[in-house]
């Protein structure tokens, strides 16, 4: 008895030419694979190095370790999976000779030199961000607006930077750019002027820094008060007191006067009060007290401008005014220390047993004009009367 004849198992490639699929019988396929499973491996264990170093980073107290590692993440894998990209395709290449490789070379680098200048912004983002964190944790004097501004110039020129560096490597000539820039730029500008002046008025209160975002500010000039809340190329919104937004062009900026209360060194108590003129003989001793009390309130600064005299006679009081500083600035305390103020001060005119003056008018008639005032008003008393008895017959 014959055994039974084997059958012979089909080829990798007979298989792959029978379903259509003779490219996974490439030579070059494994290499391919190879790439991909590199690059997917050194991507997972970037990230977990990433993570790693970051938790000893936040452990330290500089802010640019953080924003280094933070930065680097999404950029990194870019860069990584690029550059596997451009390689499997070289392999490619090498075996098929396909034309696309020319251009895998300029992908590749304005891709890399994209990559590399969005870990810069996104560098500056990070490092600006945790700098206000700390600055705000701490209680230090750094001022939003400025690492704001330098933060915002920094990622531009960046952006301006790759630019130039991405067209030079794809063969334009940066000169020629330029020179159409400058040409443009002419064009544009008369086109948008308004938006250029509210650039660089922006610029204008990043450099000088009439204010910042928290402060309170105000115009004489115009119908602005409130509190900054953001300060961009374009405009600056301002929160009122109302809780309306405005928003202001920064344009304006140049041309209004802006006060800034919140940088005030005082505030300032400025009233005239008046006494009846019967104590006329009280007010020097008044006076005197008012002032000695001003110069020992705790809540008054008196190394600033302190004054309390008598003012003027007016028309129903004698006037004495105070002028003093407070030395908080903060609106609601002023009042409170204000208020105090006050209440010592009535005290002190009651202390005198004098009186806080009020409007009144007192008619004076001469002797004469006294007794001819009374006749004549017995008289037309007796006619009321007789009319009176008239109309009751």
């Amino acid at each position: 008895m014959r055994p039974p004849t084997r059958t012979a198992t089909p080829h990798m490639k007979d298989l792959a030419q029978q379903f259509n699929l003779s490219f996974l019988a490439a030579s070059w396929l494994p290499q391919v694979l190879a790439v991909i499973v590199a690059v997917t491996v050194l991507n997972i264990g970037a990230h977990y190095l990433l993570r790693h170093i970051e938790k000893i980073a936040a452990r330290t107290a500089t802010v640019w370790d953080d924003a280094l590692i933070k930065a680097a993440r999404k950029p990194l894998t870019l860069i990584l999976w690029v550059t596997g990209a451009s390689f499997a395709i070289q392999i490619v290449h090498a075996h098929l000779g396909t034309p696309v490789y020319d251009f895998v070379i300029p992908t590749r680098n304005t891709l890399v030199m994209a990559a590399l200048a969005w870990f810069l912004v996104r560098l500056i983002r990070h490092a600006s961000h945790n700098v206000l964190a700390r600055t705000a944790a701490s209680g230090s004097g750094m001022d939003y607006t400025t690492v704001d501004a330098l933060s915002k110039l920094g990622r531009f020129t960046v952006i301006v930077v790759a630019v130039v560096v991405i067209l030079q490597s794809l063969g334009f000539s940066v000169a020629g750019v330029l020179a159409f820039g400058g040409i443009g730029g002419i064009a544009v500008g008369f086109a948008a002027k308004d938006m250029l002046a509210n650039f660089f008025g922006g610029l204008t209160i990043y450099l000088d820094r009439p204010f910042s975002v928290g402060e309170w500010i105000r115009s004489p000039d115009k119908s602005i008060e409130g509190t900054v809340e953001y300060i961009g190329w374009r405009h600056t919104r301002v929160r009122a007191f109302n809780k309306n937004p405005i928003y202001v062009p920064n344009a304006l900026f140049t041309t209004i006067v802006v006060e800034n209360p919140t940088r005030m060194t005082n505030r300032r108590i400025k009233e005239t009060i008046g006494i009846r003129y019967q104590d006329l003989d009280k007010m020097a001793a008044i006076v005197a007290d008012v002032k000695a009390m001003l110069q020992a309130h705790p809540e008054i600064d008196t190394g600033a401008t302190l004054i309390v005299n008598f003012n003027q006679f007016a028309a129903s009081s004698l006037d004495f005014f105070i002028y003093t500083f407070t030395r908080t600035v903060e609106w609601g305390r002023y009042h409170e220390v204000k208020q105090d103020v006050l209440l010592k001060i009535a005290a002190i005119i009651q202390a005198h047993g004098a009186e806080i003056a009020f409007p009144t008018r007192t008619v004076h008639l001469e002797p004469a004009a006294a007794e001819l005032t009374a006749r004549s008003c017995g008289a037309r008393g007796l006619d009321d009367a007789s009319r009176a008895g008239e109309n009751q017959s």
